[in-house]
C-alpha cells in the first residue's frame, strides 16, 4: 500500500550526512511507490513555542504565530507517516528539528487529528559510543509515544562528521532497503 511520507531533516548542512541519510531513505521509498515529502527545518523560520494556547484558532493556522511550522503542520496534515533525518547534537535533537517537534502541542492543544501512524528516526553523530544516542532516542520514544505513533524503528550510524563521512559505512544502501520496506 502507497504511503505518503514526510521526512523531517534537522541539519543545516545541506548535502551532509544525515541529508544523505534522507535522501537514500527517499531513493528506497520512491522505489517502492510512496510519495515523500522532504522538509529541511534549518532552511525555516520557526518560533519556539509559547504555549499561549491559540493552537488552531479561528483562522485555522496550527500555530498562531505567523512562522513557518503552519508549512510543516500542513504537510503534516497530509502524511501517513513521519521520518525524523538528523544529526545529533548535544544528545539530543537539533535546534531546528526540536523548534518543529515543540509545535506538535498545536495538534494536541487543538485536537487535531493527523493521519500519521508510524514513524522513524534516522540519526548519526560523530563520537563511536553508541550511547551518546541514548538521550535523542528516548526523546524520539516519549515524543512518540505521546503522538500514538507505531514506532518503525531508530537507525544510527556513529563516527561520521566531516561531510560525506556517511558514504564509508555502507549505512546509506541499508537506509535504502528500510525505505523500500517502509
Amino acid at each position: 500500500m502507497s504511503k505518503h511520507i514526510l521526512i523531517l531533516t534537522g541539519s543545516p548542512r545541506q548535502g551532509g550526512n544525515s541529508d544523505l541519510m534522507a535522501d537514500a531513505f527517499i531513493r528506497g521509498a520512491e522505489s517502492a511507490g510512496h510519495q515523500i515529502t522532504k522538509i529541511q527545518t534549518a532552511q525555516l523560520k520557526i518560533n519556539g513555542c509559547t504555549a499561549c494556547e491559540c493552537c488552531y484558532s479561528s483562522d485555522g493556522k496550527a500555530c498562531a504565530q505567523d512562522d513557518d511550522f503552519n508549512q510543516v503542520a500542513r504537510a503534516m496534515e497530509q502524511a501517513d507517516a513521519i521520518v525524523f533525518s538528523t544529526p545529533i547534537y548535544w544528545f539530543t535533537f537539533p535546534t531546528y528539528l526540536k523548534a518543529v517537534i515543540d509545535k506538535f502541542y498545536s495538534f494536541l492543544m487543538g485536537e487535531k487529528q493527523l493521519p500519521i501512524r508510524e514513524s522513524m528516526l534516522l540519526v548519526c553523530g560523530e563520537m563511536e559510543e553508541s550511547s551518546i544516542f541514548d538521550g535523542i532516542i528516548n526523546s524520539y520514544s516519549q515524543s512518540i509515544s505521546y503522538m500514538n505513533w507505531q514506532d518503525r524503528g531508530c537507525f544510527y550510524v556513529t563516527g561520521v562528521c566531516k561531510k560525506g563521512d556517511i558514504l564509508a559505512t555502507g549505512s546509506l544502501a541499508q537506509i535504502e532497503e528500510i525505505g523500500r520496506n517502509f
